[in-house]
């Protein structure tokens, strides 16, 4: 990892401690509480695949006629990542995203899919985020998650993307709430064996192979030059307190459900 690449990860570590240590996971105790917490989740495993696919627009030839397009080991980096998260295999080896292997967990579960799918079908239709949080009823948290990284996109920053793909969606998830969901799939594995699979299957992808990935290619793009590298610092920051209000957005719902019941 080179010098510029440690000094993010000094910068952001305050951050990523909030994520691991937040309070959420505290409150997930049964199957209830996961739905609520996957309802929430699925608009960041989405619009982390609309970052990927932005990546990859920007960094190769999507479009005819073919041109070679930028380094050629940066669009080796950004394809190979892609191949990995949009043609996954599920549990039975079937070729799915991991998008669609995290719908299939909530099916699964019987989480409530109904604010995500209409949320992506008003969008393919009109292509108006605002309309398709409007209609779909997105939560709050998600909404505001959705749209920072929808700014960075736009940003058409090839460099700020990779960083907040690299640094901001790394493995955040800690060993508690691998632990928890363990716990729920030992009494319950009929309702959570899709989820506990996804999981798995994104530390072993995303945590390891993927990261190495990403890291060499938001270092190309950032090369030598310093005010790059302090942009990509200070948007994974604010990546990463989006995650914070994200999760927020998840505890307040689940201690609203509890206070229901």
């Amino acid at each position: 990892m080179n010098e510029n690449s440690e000094k993010i990860k000094k910068a952001i570590e305050p951050y990523r401690q909030q994520i691991i240590n937040h309070k959420v996971y505290s409150v997930i105790n049964e199957l209830d509480d996961l739905k609520i917490f996957m309802q929430h989740h699925i608009f960041a495993v989405w619009d982390f695949m609309s970052l990927l696919k932005s990546l990859q627009n920007n960094l190769t030839c999507t479009s005819v006629p073919w041109f070679p397009k930028g380094s050629a080991d940066t669009r080796y980096l950004i394809n190979e990542i892609v191949v990995g998260e949009e043609s996954d295999v599920d549990s039975f080896g079937n070729r799915k995203s991991h998008f669609e292997l995290y719908l299939d967990a909530m099916h699964q579960c019987g989480a409530d899919t109904s604010q995500i799918e209409k949320f992506v079908n008003v969008l393919q239709e009109n292509g108006d985020l605002k309309k398709a949080f409007l209609l779909s009823e997105t939560p709050e948290s998600a909404q505001k998650f959705v749209d920072f990284t929808f700014e960075i996109i736009g940003s058409n920053k090839d460099y700020l993307q990779a960083a907040i793909f690299t640094f901001g969606r790394e493995d955040l998830i800690p060993n508690m709430f691998h632990a928890i969901i363990n716990d729920i799939h030992e009494s319950l594995p009929e309702s959570i064996s899709n989820f506990k699979y996804y999981l798995e299957r994104h530390i072993e992808v995303d945590g390891d192979h993927h990261s190495h990935l990403a890291l060499e290619m938001t270092a190309n793009l950032c090369g030598d030059n310093e005010a790059f590298w302090q942009e990509a610092e200070e948007a994974t920051i604010q990546s990463l307190q989006k995650r914070i209000e994200l999760w927020d957005g998840v505890y307040d719902a689940i201690i609203s459900q509890k206070v229901l019941a």
